[in-house]
């Protein structure tokens, strides 16, 4: 099965993108500069961050549809493995029954 390197680099990616908005955010809040010059940053940041959600969520589908996939394939592979372990212990009881039907009742 895949490890979880991938959503442990999603959380830092989220985490570092979630603290550079904030960081911006208040830089604009504290910048001396015109209300509409902070808005039409804001405006710009939230866009980029937008993008940067979208680019993310897109990765976490991908991820997602990678794990099910492996944990299908995984599931697959056990229900083989009980199937033979199933036959094998029907064959042995057949093969027994047999031999306790074929030795004369004493």
């Amino acid at each position: 099965m895949a490890d979880d390197r991938g959503s442990s680099s999603a959380g830092v990616l989220l985490a570092f993108l979630s603290g550079a908005a904030l960081g911006a955010v208040a830089a604009l809040l504290l910048a001396p500069q015109a209300g509409s010059e902070s808005r039409e940053q804001l405006r710009g940041y939230a866009r980029r961050a937008e993008g940067n959600l979208r680019d993310l969520a897109g990765c976490a589908g991908e991820t997602f549809e990678e794990v099910v996939g492996e944990g299908k394939q995984f599931v697959d592979s056990k229900k083989a493995v009980l199937r033979e372990a199933f036959d094998a212990g029907r064959e042995a009881m057949r093969r027994e029954r047999d031999r306790q039907h074929g030795e004369p009742q004493g």
